[in-house]
């Protein structure tokens, strides 16, 4: 029961402790402080002690650009690094605004295209994605009156000092502590899989293993696997990056999921009792190791995993394959053919996990490796990989495409409205556009209230605050404690506050630099509403719908070239097609398309009461298709089944029906629903028997296994878009 005395301590005590449940680890207030530290030091130093006001000027926005808006994934150093290497661009920017700020069209022209290149050359690296907002401030600034060439060199050396010292900082100043990354969180699935593949070599060998699916090691192995999925990380940390080693970690998490999903099957048709098969028990300790020594790689000084000795249990589980096809006097084992081919899909995932892992890790694929299409971007340069993507985005339903127009045409329109009305301080109408607008009309209306509350509540201080106090000094000293205030507690106590506190801080700012008095907290005022209500009309006219829209298009065409490059690989293996190389091209493809629009759609508010699609389990169910393919091709080459016409037409039909069930996702998807059960296919290998026995009759064994290995790979592929909707009461992790 809380004391009646003390009751201005007890609302103290609850605002801290209200702010530091929101900042646990003090990372935003370490932040802050350095933030503010820099700035003081920087502004300080340009305006009282070079007598500089460009100086200072361009040095404390300089540091608010790079440590406020800049949103930097890494750990400290590298953070450092990478602002120390933008500089080269940021003066490009500031030089490049300076120059065409001579004239309201020619500054709105270079608004325009700058505004279009920042922001979608983040296409091929989130991590310029975290500086496009810092970069078009420096354009930002330098673009407005006056236009004074002379002074480029101030305005770069006030930027660089305070990049220079921010970065600085950053490393030597309370660092915050190292993030968990993506590749740790691969690592630790990787062992979580591995431990249940484990689970999968008791079964098959210990008579005291008990059921695989009641294993809480199975459960651990799913919840692992689903951290890292790419909507479930940050996008500046999510590996959607065009260089070989992004994708290689998008590969490796697409493996390491079926690999999972293929273990588990393969426990779900063990045998009731142990069959005594060392073969399967030897491969799938060999897979565990494999993938145990994999997620080691993916630390730091940790040794490259090697391939030989799971090459050499896959040569041995293949050479025991043929044991299953008989001796041609009895029918094949076909439910051991069936657990063999699940096995050896299992193998063949973990094997590209493991390439994938030496790839993410700086090496490059060597023999078969280098030539599946699979690996191929591996040996092309970075600059290349960064074209091809940048190539993809340029499409009509790219969400970077449309985000980055709405961006650069929002700003244009903001900085020719500034111009025209000869605002004093205009850069403040494109700053509050840039804070207002988002990637969909829902979230830019979200912004707009906080900003304009804000903003009025800011004003309506700082006006008080400069008819009262008029004398520059008292701003000088008070300046680090509206820094402090401004990016610590007002990011901590949520957008309103944030947004009062920084128009507070720019009044103190302005306050040493100009003498409009109790005006500037007006001019404040009406810029930030002409900027919001361009930021508003931006978001609602120009793809309101944000990634959603764009999503749904792209996966539903994702989906769709999944099932023709399914058939084809289907008809190829029949003798009717050739390999279908290029229907596979078209599927990785489209994979950019939908994991860029993923990453952003999951960045952007959605209604909780919503249906919504099972985004993870849609992309799960395309990713499977084009390692699965090459797999199946490499021991069922095409042709092996063109003499087998009772086999051709229960492939056919198999692969009409996986068609007809991709179709459907596919309509379910584009019309944003969660699709229901596609398939009844989703059985294990005593349904194999069930379709497959009635055609055996004194048929080839060496077919037969072609047969069950083909039919098992398309039940694999039903069972994928079966998991995108589970039946009622199935509580299977996903």
């Amino acid at each position: 029961m809380p004391r009646r005395t003390g009751g201005a301590g007890v609302r103290a005590s609850g605002v801290l402790g209200r702010l530091c449940r929101r900042d646990p680890g003090d990372a935003v207030l370490r932040r802050a402080a350095r933030l503010t530290l820099v700035a003081s030091v920087v502004f300080y130093g340009c305006r009282y002690g070079a007598g500089s006001s460009v100086l200072a000027t361009y040095g404390l926005f300089g540091t608010i650009a790079a440590g406020s808006f800049a949103q930097l994934p890494g750990p400290a150093p590298q953070r450092a690094r990478i602002l120390v290497t933008a500089l080269p661009a940021a003066w490009a920017l500031i030089a490049v605004g300076s120059l065409l700020a001579w004239s309201t069209w020619s500054a709105a022209g270079g608004m325009l295209v700058v505004g279009f290149v920042v922001a979608f050359a983040g296409v091929g690296n989130p991590r310029l994605v975290g500086l496009a907002s810092a970069f078009q401030l420096f354009y930002i600034l330098a673009s407005f009156p006056p236009y004074q060439p002379g002074t480029l060199p101030e305005r770069l050396g006030g930027v660089t000092l305070a990049v220079v010292l921010l970065a600085a900082a950053e490393v030597l100043l309370w660092p915050d502590p190292v993030p968990v990354s993506y590749r740790q969180r691969l690592a630790v699935a990787a062992g979580g899989v591995a431990a249940f593949l484990d689970v999968a070599a008791e079964r098959f060998t210990d008579p005291h293993a008990g059921p695989g699916g009641r294993d809480p090691r199975r459960e651990r192995a799913y919840d692992l696997v689903a951290a890292t999925a790419l909507g479930r990380n940050p996008p500046e940390w999510a590996p959607s990056a065009a260089g070989a080693q992004d994708r290689a970690l998008r590969i490796c998490a697409s493996a390491l999921r079926e690999a999972l999903a293929e273990a588990d099957r393969l426990v779900a048709d063990a045998p009731p009792t142990p069959s005594g098969d060392p073969a399967a028990a030897r491969l799938l300790r060999s897979c565990a190791d494999t993938t145990r020594a994999a997620g080691r790689t993916l630390t730091p000084g940790a040794p490259v995993v090697g391939l030989d000795d799971l090459d050499a249990a896959i040569g041995r589980a293949e050479m025991a394959y043929l044991a299953g096809e008989g001796d041609g006097r009895h029918p094949p084992d076909v439910s051991r053919l069936c657990r063999d081919a699940t096995a050896l899909a299992l193998a063949d995932q973990t094997r590209v996990f493991a390439v994938g892992v030496r790839v993410a890790t700086g090496s490059r694929p060597e023999g078969e490796d280098a030539r599946t299409g699979l690996f191929a971007y591996a040996g092309h340069s970075p600059w290349r990989l960064y074209w091809w993507q940048f190539r993809s985005h340029l499409a009509p339903r790219s969400a970077h495409l449309h985000s980055s127009l709405r961006v650069a045409v929002a700003l244009t329109i903001a900085r020719v409205a500034a111009g025209v009305l000869n605002l004093t301080h205009g850069f403040w109408v494109l700053l509050a556009t840039l804070t207002v607008l988002r990637t969909s009309a829902a979230d830019t209306r979200t912004a707009l209230r906080p900003a304009l509350l804000g903003t009025i509540a800011g004003a309506v201080v700082s006006g008080g605050l400069m008819l009262v106090v008029d004398k520059p000094i008292v701003y000088a000293v008070v300046l680090p404690v509206t820094l402090m205030l401004a990016f610590g507690v007002g990011r901590l106590l949520g957008p309103v506050w944030q947004q009062a506190l920084f128009t507070l801080l720019l009044t103190v700012v302005f306050a040493q630099l100009s003498t409009e008095g109790w005006r500037l907290a007006e001019t404040r005022l009406v810029d930030v509403l002409l900027g919001a209500v361009i930021g508003v009309l931006a978001g609602v006219a120009m793809w309101p719908r944000g990634a959603s829209h764009d999503l749904r298009h792209n996966a539903t065409g994702y989906l769709g070239a999944s099932a023709d490059a399914v058939e084809q690989t289907v008809l190829a293996i029949l003798g009717n097609a050739p390999a279908p190389d290029r229907a596979l091209d078209r599927v990785r493809r489209r994979m950019i398309l939908v994991d860029s629009s993923y990453c952003q759609y999951h960045s952007e508010r959605h209604h909780p009461h919503q249906q919504q699609v099972n985004w993870d389990a849609v992309l799960s169910a395309g990713h499977h298709v084009v390692p699965g393919a090459e797999s199946l091709l490499r021991r069922n080459p095409p042709g092996c089944l063109a003499d087998w016409p009772a086999a051709a037409t229960l492939l056919r039909d198999s692969a009409a029906h996986l068609r007809s069930a991709y179709d459907d996702v596919a309509r379910e998807v584009a019309h944003d629903r969660a699709a229901d059960p596609t398939s009844d296919r989703t059985g294990g290998c005593a349904d194999e028997l069930d379709r497959v026995r009635p055609l055996l009759g004194g048929k080839d064994p060496r077919s037969v296994r072609h047969l069950v290995e083909v039919d098992r790979w398309l039940t694999g592929l039903a069972a994928s878009l079966a998991r995108i909707r589970p039946p009622a009461g199935d509580s299977a992790p996903m």
